[in-house]
């Protein structure tokens, strides 16, 4: 609804700024203003002004200042028309009459809100009765209580092909009032529209008002033509331009919550419960402008969280695209990846919420995510490729609309390839004494290195992450590996339990006989994760002084020992059934296979850590091309194992199933 100036000026007459801020700020005057501690900052001495005659206030411990409806829009962080339709209501003015067209439509707007709020009510009330049963079992097991299916509203759409339909209609809603709004699907070659979500758990989604607008529904049949559905676009629901969870995340975030973007439903509800209140995710697309622009009015900075796999990894880089010609002073994004093949969901569930803000902790910024695009994983071993390399960065760098922006970005992006190539210098005759410059920067660009010469073997260069330059004084260059940066070693004790720590244990808790046949290989056996550790030892003691025992004895024991929540998160932390050989049910000749291929890459993974460690400590310390060389060679044997543990899964001649091997 657009407001002409005129009404705009007889909300500001009738409602001094005194009036308005006094809600929620303690006024004293002082002389011909009114002043009091600002509700922007925690403060001890006020420094919040208001002035009726000017119809203004200012803050300066924030900088903040306005009308009226810039002080309801910053202290209730609501939109503009909202903030007008509130100060109307408190002034008692009628809004603005509007045409009869757009009277009709807002009408017709409103009545469609009711179609959905309706249905809404439907789906709870359907979770809630006997039908809803194997909803409330995939719920459960999910852990989501039933304090929290309240509190998201979580519903259920039964198998029936017209129970919602009929429900609707019962109370006089017409047919083409459902199909508009999304919950019936029709056409031309359909005699008769049907419910469009059957046999799903709904999750409500809803507008900066709270208003439900669209469903997303998660199917229960596992042979579901879609594991979700959402509602298709409708008059109040266009999906790229809201998110899941916007309206009460925009509240938290105006309490000071960071926004934290993730991927689905589940894992907004995951972050919620981890303490983050200000979750949202995307609704089935890749995150759009107009979502990114909904991100940036909550916060300056929200933090995109993404799966640490190839596939979020790619996600993160989309999401650097969309954001670079749009950044601002002040507006930018941040990037947290999670342990790869763990969810927030999964990864709360296996590890606790303190897991979640290890991640969310240690979120980087845009630019370390940009360099890592262009840095990680090739090589800058000709001047060729390092002129590539910066022709790229001027790329990506110039899309940046702001030229502010874009002037800090050049300067940073300088630094960053003058202090990675720093090393390629260095093999060419730095190390002889022969200090090189630079080189002199050309128009629009950062620079290049000049003259010829090059190291007996030629020039290379390392490939972790650079950090800003140190001014000309001579530092070690502490490359990281993204293997290393991402292990739980540099996230802390607190992440999940690594998933070859926890296959390992679990074939001990199902087959407790290993214990015996191969205690001293478990004992020889060192995990990096606490529980894990605290796991083996009380295992090793108690197969060293307890009889021989079953599954069933074994978990008694633990129990006995408080560590029954320890064995509940090693179980939690495979999060793939391909792994058979660890099962109860698999045949003992399977498990000793698995249980061989498991401790072997364990050993092999541990030394290969602690060699690549020591290889990256010695580039730090001595940044020679022996160094690198010798870091590179290790990196490939990880790569290599990497692909050799993916063989593990899904044999099992000996319990009936297809017989892989290495």
């Amino acid at each position: 609804m657009r407001f002409t100036p005129q009404f705009l000026e007889e909300l500001k007459a009738r409602l001094p700024v005194s009036d308005v801020v006094g809600r929620r700020v303690k006024l004293v005057r002082a002389g011909r203003e009114f002043k009091g501690l600002s509700p922007f900052n925690k403060e001890k001495t006020p420094s919040f002004f208001v002035n009726d005659q000017k119809q203004a206030w200012f803050d300066f411990s924030s900088g903040k200042n306005g009308s009226i409806f810039d002080f309801v829009m910053e202290s209730e962080g609501v939109t503009f028309p909202e903030a007008v339709e509130r100060l109307a209501q408190m002034a008692g003015v009628p809004l603005p009459k509007v045409s009869h067209e757009d009277a009709a439509r807002e009408a017709h707007r409103k009545s469609l809100h009711d179609v959905m709020e309706l249905a809404a009510k439907f789906f709870e009330a359907t979770l809630s009765a006997r039908v809803g049963a194997k909803a409330r079992g995939y719920l459960a097991d999910r852990g989501l209580d039933a304090a929290t299916q309240v509190k998201f509203r979580l519903g259920y759409a039964s198998s029936e092909r017209f129970a919602l339909k009929e429900h609707l209609g019962s109370h006089g809603i017409p047919v083409e009032d459902m199909v508009e709004a999304g919950l019936l699907v029709s056409g031309d070659d359909i005699p008769v529209p049907f419910d469009r979500f059957r046999d799903r758990v709904m999750f409500p989604i809803t507008d900066l008002r709270g208003r439900v607008i669209a469903f997303g529904g998660r199917a229960l049949d596992k042979d579901a033509p879609a594991k979700y559905l959402n509602s298709p676009e409708t008059p109040l629901f266009h999906k790229g331009h809201t998110l899941y969870n916007i309206s009460a995340a925009r509240q938290a975030a105006h309490e000071g919550a960071p926004v934290v973007v993730v991927e689905g439903y589940v894992d907004v509800i995951a972050m919620v419960t981890a303490g983050f209140p200000a979750a949202v995710a995307p609704l089935g697309t890749a995150l759009t402008e107009d979502q990114l622009g909904l991100l940036w009015k909550m916060a300056d900075e929200p933090v995109l969280c993404f799966d640490g796999d190839k596939a979020g990894v790619r996600a993160a880089y989309r999401a650097v695209d969309l954001a670079m010609p749009r950044l601002k002073p002040g507006k930018s994004l941040k990037f947290a990846l999670l342990p790869e093949g763990q969810d927030p969901d999964d990864l709360l569930r296996s590890a606790g919420p303190d897991a979640i803000k290890d991640v969310i902790g240690a979120a980087k910024p845009l630019s370390a995510m940009l360099w890592a695009r262009e840095t990680e994983g090739h090589s800058f071993d000709t001047p060729e490729r390092r002129a590539a390399l910066e022709a790229r960065i001027n790329e990506v760098t110039n899309a940046i609309a702001d030229e502010s922006v874009r002037k800090y970005y050049r300067q940073d992006f300088g630094d960053r390839l003058r202090q990675f190539f720093a090393p390629a210098q260095a093999a060419r005759g730095e190390f002889r004494g022969q200090r090189r410059p630079w080189g002199e920067r050309g128009q629009g660009g950062f620079g290049g290195q000049s003259g010829q010469g090059g190291g007996r073997r030629g020039d290379w260069q390392p490939r972790g992450p650079a950090g800003p330059a140190t001014g000309g004084r001579s530092a070690p260059y502490v490359v990281l590996s993204q293997q290393m940066a991402a292990g739980p070693l540099h996230r802390g004790h607190r992440t999940s339990i690594p998933r070859r720590e926890a296959l390992i244990l679990q074939a001990t808790l199902s087959h407790p006989w290993l214990l015996h046949d191969h205690l001293e290989e478990l004992a020889s056996l060192e995990f990096r994760h606490a529980d894990a550790e605290k796991l083996k030892s009380a295992l090793i003691d108690i197969a060293a002084h307890a009889a021989a025992l079953d599954a069933a004895g074994l978990a008694a024991e633990l129990a006995g020992r408080g560590l029954s929540d320890v064995a509940a998160r090693v179980a939690a932390a495979i999060t793939t059934s391909s792994v058979w050989g660890v099962g109860p049910e698999a045949a003992a000749e399977d498990v000793l296979t698995t249980w061989g291929q498991l401790v072997a890459l364990h050993r092999q993974w541990h030394s290969l850590t602690k060699e690549l460690k020591d290889a990256e400590q010695a580039l730090g310390q001595d940044a020679s091309e022996a160094n690198y060389l010798r870091m590179r060679d290790v990196k490939a044997r990880l790569s290599q194992m990497d692909g050799t543990e993916a063989l593990i899964e899904g044999f099992g001649a000996s319990s009936g199933r297809g017989a892989r091997s290495l």
